[in-house]
């Protein structure tokens, strides 16, 4: 059994080669919730819904967000009645929300999800990281800003100083997924926004100590591949690097993946982390994908 922490835009990349060459039946998947929120009357899981689509093959993989071919009509029509949506959601993507909502009021996030995956012919187990309410607050040169005002609405352009986030319990299932696991895989998703949320539950990085944790660095020279965690890390005074993400991993980490691009970074993150992988880390294609997800499973003792 192999365990992804996961956020919405790189790990789903990866996820896509994994599953070409990994069982899977064999994959547990747990999901950032910090972003979730409601948006016209429905709860919107962006991270969760992409992971989702993902491994049931119909993501827009244009944006990382919603299924591909969708159409807008209810969207369109909002916006002609005057009911402006801060988020874009098609239609397809609008009846996987109306449905989680529902399944949510009755059961929680956790049994919604694990029923939308079942629907979806979704053979992986994915978990979302909490089932509490959890809130994110981006501290900026315009004021504190919604995660989605500052991501969409002022697409990610404010300077950040310093981000905020709730603290939740983790979902029944998440430390023991971790613990029965051959090994955690870390995606190159945000390790601020997207990943720290889930390293700040209990028992997570306890858990993370006993078992063989390897990670992807999203960040390739000074640069993040997609999204803003460039600005989020350097808020938190953490290098903008390869090394900055090894960095936060530190504690628990066993082994990193990053860019050829970043070759001249190993010597230094070898002083804190025992080994670096050197590869292709731009995931571009399914080749690529499938390439780094052996190079990673290969890595597993």
């Amino acid at each position: 059994m192999i365990t992804v922490l996961s956020g919405g835009t790189g790990t789903p990349k990866l996820l896509q080669g994994l599953k070409e060459v990994v069982d899977p039946k064999d994959l547990t998947i747990i999901v950032n919730t910090l972003e979730n929120d409601y948006f016209s009357g429905v709860y919107v899981s962006a991270d969760i819904d992409t992971v989702l689509y993902t491994m049931a093959d119909i993501i827009n993989d244009e944006f990382w967000y919603g299924v591909k071919n969708d159409t807008f009509i209810t969207h369109n029509r909002l916006e002609e009645l005057g009911c402006s949506e801060l988020l874009r959601i098609g239609d397809i993507d609008r009846a996987t929300k109306i449905q989680k909502t529902q399944l949510m009021e009755k059961y929680g996030l956790g049994k919604a999800c694990e029923i939308q995956a079942k629907n979806m012919n979704i053979q992986s187990k994915i978990i979302p990281m909490s089932e509490e309410d959890s809130d994110i607050k981006i501290i900026t040169d315009i004021g504190e800003l919604e995660f989605h005002d500052f991501l969409i609405k002022h697409q990610s352009e404010p300077e950040v100083s310093d981000l905020k986030f709730s603290k939740v319990s983790p979902t029944e299932g998440v430390i023991e997924a971790i613990e029965n696991s051959e090994a955690v895989i870390i995606g190159p998703s945000n390790p601020i926004t997207s990943i720290s949320p889930i390293l700040s539950l209990d028992g997570v990085c306890d858990a993370l100590k006993d078992t063989y944790v390897v990670a992807v660095s999203p960040i390739v020279g000074s640069d993040s591949v997609s999204g803003p965690a460039n600005k989020f890390m350097k808020a938190l005074n953490i290098d903008v690097s390869s090394y900055g993400v090894a960095s936060i991993y530190e504690d628990f980490l066993d082994t990193i993946v990053i860019d050829v691009q970043d070759n001249d970074k190993k010597d230094e993150i070898n002083q804190i982390v025992n080994k670096v992988i050197i590869t292709n880390t731009i995931m571009n294609n399914l080749d690529a994908k499938k390439n780094l997800a052996e190079i990673i499973i290969d890595s597993i003792p």
